[in-house]
């Protein structure tokens, strides 16, 4: 079946406070135990093998909800030596203030090192310019959109970064389905019906490798992670800190 676009509850702009706040503490917990954030990592450490260790290195995250990846990516960062910034951006402005509190209460002190904007991803050339970020991150977020602007992101993405891009994302297939359900059975309602629908707005491994070929994205590699229903497609530039 192709992917199935439809509208998220936690995107409603009305969508209270307090329920938009159960459902990002929820997918926190689950992702801590499912390791979201670990795909980023994975690649970050890979890299990290020729990181300065004398200035700054970036990272945008983009759709950054709760702000859970930019934290997990601070601590690893502080953690191996590296002064990791990072920048994230949300298109909704009740999420940017969930996100905010979380900064403050996970980081206290270091919250400068993690800003957070609202601004819509289609538009990020505009708002930061070509090469603004070393890295730049997208995880669970693009199932959100329809196939053309998913390759427009993806773009501005390659743009946006000097040195490699990591789309993490939800892989559309049976086993994937499952596994949102029994993760989501005690969970509110808004996530028990926005996992579902995200797993039909998924993608398929070919249709990955399709967008890969239609971007010239070759230098990145794709990688199945079944456990957690998800993919990533990532890349480091060749010679990237020789630039």
């Amino acid at each position: 079946m192709p992917r199935r676009l439809t509208p998220e509850r936690m995107d409603a702009p009305d969508v209270p406070r307090d329920e938009l706040d159960g459902a990002l503490t929820f997918l926190r917990q689950v992702n801590a135990r499912l390791g979201g954030s670990a795909l980023l990592l994975r690649s970050l450490s890979r890299w990290s093998r020729n990181w300065p260790t004398d200035r700054p290195v970036t990272l945008l995250d983009i759709a950054t909800g709760s702000a859970d990846i930019p934290v997990a990516a601070r601590r690893w960062a502080i953690a191996k030596g590296f002064d990791l910034r990072v920048t994230g951006i949300d298109a909704h402005e009740t999420t940017l203030t969930l996100a905010r509190e979380h900064v403050q209460h996970e980081l206290g002190r270091d919250t400068d090192a993690i800003t957070l904007h609202r601004a819509d991803a289609r538009q990020l050339i505009e708002v930061f310019g070509p090469q603004s970020f070393d890295y730049v991150h997208a995880g669970l977020f693009l199932h959100h959109l329809p196939d053309i602007e998913v390759l427009t992101v993806l773009r501005i993405m390659e743009r946006l970064a000097r040195r490699g891009i990591i789309w993490s994302d939800l892989w559309r297939s049976p086993f994937t389905a499952l596994g949102v359900r029994l993760v989501s059975m005690r969970a509110p309602d808004i996530v028990k019906h926005d996992g579902r629908v995200s797993v039909q707005a998924g993608f398929t491994l070919k249709e990955v490798r399709d967008i890969r070929q239609r971007l010239s994205l070759s230098w990145c590699a794709l990688r199945c992670h079944p456990t957690v229903g998800r993919f990533t497609l990532a890349g480091q530039r060749q010679g990237a800190w020789k630039l």
